[in-house]
């Protein structure tokens, strides 16, 4: 199909029929010298507050490309309110960690440091970037928030008391993470994610006196920091985000393939 998009890209621009899109020299060039594409070519373009849309590529230059919005696609539509906070840990575990949170619909990530925490430096543009690409390739229409790293308790010393906090402990008193989330109402949620050395004893201690903490298991296998992560969020998403029954999916139909034995 001739509008069918190349590639899908996030842009910081407005987007609405007719608005010009300008790419930085990285973007230009994925487009010119890795998909290989030419003028007229159309991608796809959202910015998480407009929508998704489509844009023909009006043409390049050294450094640059430029496009103009042709037509919406999808209306915008808010995802689920669920942040990820996570204790930093070594880079490329780290990466996957900010690609996987963003392709599981997470709407902020938040590094922090615990008294295990090693490394205790994040670079936070890498993770935006990989949060970014995985939010091109899944198809969800806005990027998460990358909050600025701070100490644990700084953290949770300005913590909205309505937004739940599921506690990914290692042992001690915890509920089973399905049973813990059916059993809260619907609403902003959080998981917290320790080092890969786990919390210090005296830290589980002080985090879940708090009222808005919820401890909850991950089951008879210690996991790596990474691993919970996704096996946190998939839980959740799967018992009360957009993977319910009343999620709703606002894609663009993929229809399966014609059946060629069918009527034969």
């Amino acid at each position: 199909m001739a509008n069918q998009p190349k590639t899908r890209l996030y842009v910081d621009s407005p987007l609405g029929e007719g608005q010009a899109v300008g790419l930085d020299p990285e973007r230009a060039h994925f487009l010119r010298h890795v998909l290989r594409l030419d003028k007229g070519d159309v991608v796809a373009v959202f910015n998480g507050r407009d929508g998704e849309w489509l844009a023909a590529i009006d043409g390049f230059g050294k450094g640059w490309c430029s496009l103009t919005v042709t037509a919406q696609r999808r209306l915008q539509a808010a995802g689920p309110d669920l942040w990820l906070l996570f204790a930093p840990i070594k880079r490329g575990r780290i990466d996957f960690v900010a690609e996987k949170a963003s392709e599981l619909g997470v709407s902020r990530l938040w590094p922090v440091f615990t008294r295990r925490t090693d490394p205790n430096r994040v670079n936070t543009d890498r993770l935006r970037a990989n949060a970014i690409e995985a939010a091109e390739q899944s198809e969800r229409l806005t990027v998460p928030e990358m909050a600025d790293p701070l100490p644990l308790d700084k953290a949770l010393a300005s913590w909205p008391v309505e937004r739940t906090l599921y506690l990914c402990a290692e042992a001690g008193n915890v509920r089973p993470i399905a049973e813990a989330v059916r059993a809260r109402p619907r609403g902003p949620a959080a998981f917290l994610i320790g080092p890969e050395g786990g919390f210090a004893q005296t830290e589980l201690d002080e985090i879940c006196k708090l009222p808005f903490v919820v401890p909850v298991g991950l089951g008879p296998r210690i996991l790596r920091a990474d691993t919970a992560v996704v096996a946190a969020l998939a839980c959740w998403q799967a018992l009360a985000g957009d993977w319910t029954a009343d999620g709703g999916d606002t894609r663009p139909p993929f229809r399966a393939p014609a059946d060629p034995t069918v009527g034969e």
